[in-house]
């Protein structure tokens, strides 16, 4: 039995340390990155997602130039750049103002590198995510936060859920629509503010993004939609790195093309299936008697 195993999956996959750490971080990223993700997609907030952990990778930059851990500085940045990017779009302002901070965000990486002479590895990881680059103070810190936006999420599932689908009929039963978009704009900072140590600043996005959107073409209802968009982004994040492991492809590359094969998958299961069902009403139809009067 234990040569089968040897022979499917690589030695020390799950007996080395930075792989264990890697492997439970991992996860608790997918679930919390499939959670927020749903709500992403029903929003239209792709942008904020996009945008968030590009402008946080300043805060690991600063976190490394005056020693500090990194997930926290991606946290403190993410939260910042989330409230300014909420402030702003509450305020109907132009969206110059938006690409603009997110802009400086990334000047202010480039000067906080330069500045802590980080060796070139580090500066990898940060944007486009490590293999073996999770710690165990990451771990807890990873968890930590994971356990807190997923009972923020719960705390504001049906409020957040409502306003996200009628923001008037919302808006007309009381839910305090700017303040419920500023706190989801912040749980999105803090899913960023995970996802990064692992798939990197620049990749961040798609996790967030893809496997929620192929869970929206494969269920119709939003707990289902939840329940798929998680297991597809658990599912996404172990083939990565079972890959990554034995390959030595880089894991941001490999969880972008997993979860782009996901949602085509998911959209082409959708054509198939409409397909199928547009096909038996017609020969229904066609097999009907004719009325002869």
């Amino acid at each position: 039995m234990s040569g089968i195993w040897n022979a499917v999956f690589p030695p020390g996959l799950f007996t080395n340390p930075l792989l264990i750490h890697l492997w439970i971080a991992a996860t608790v990223i997918a679930v919390v990155a499939g959670t927020v993700g749903v709500f992403v997609n029903l929003r239209g907030d792709a942008f904020v997602a996009h945008a968030v952990p590009r402008g946080a990778f300043a805060g690991a930059a600063a976190a490394s130039l005056v020693g500090a851990n990194t997930v926290l500085g991606l946290g403190v940045f993410a939260v910042v750049m989330a409230g300014a990017i909420g402030m702003r779009r509450q305020r109907r302002a132009n969206p110059v103002d938006v690409a603009l901070i997110l802009v400086l965000a990334l000047g202010l990486g480039d000067l906080f590198l330069t500045l802590s002479q980080a060796y070139a590895p580090l500066v990898f990881s940060l944007l486009f995510g490590q293999l073996l680059g999770v710690s165990a103070t990451d771990v807890w810190l990873i968890g930590a936060l994971g356990v807190v936006v997923l009972v923020a999420v719960g705390v504001v599932y049906r409020p957040l859920l409502l306003a996200s689908t009628a923001p008037e009929l919302a808006a007309a039963r009381g839910v305090p629509i700017v303040a419920l978009n500023l706190a989801f704009t912040v749980l999105v900072a803090l899913a960023a503010t995970l996802t990064v140590p692992v798939v990197g600043a620049l990749l961040a996005f798609s996790l967030m993004v893809g496997p929620a959107a192929a869970g929206w073409y494969l269920a119709r209802t939003p707990g289902r939609v939840l329940g798929l968009s998680v297991a597809v982004a658990i599912a996404v994040v172990w083939i990565a790195i079972v890959l990554g492991y034995d390959t030595n492809l880089p894991i941001g590359f490999l969880v972008s093309a997993l979860c782009l094969a996901a949602y085509v998958t998911a959209r082409a299961w959708r054509w198939a299936s409409r397909k199928g069902r547009s096909r038996a009403g017609a020969g229904a139809a066609g097999s009907e008697p004719l009325a002869v009067g």
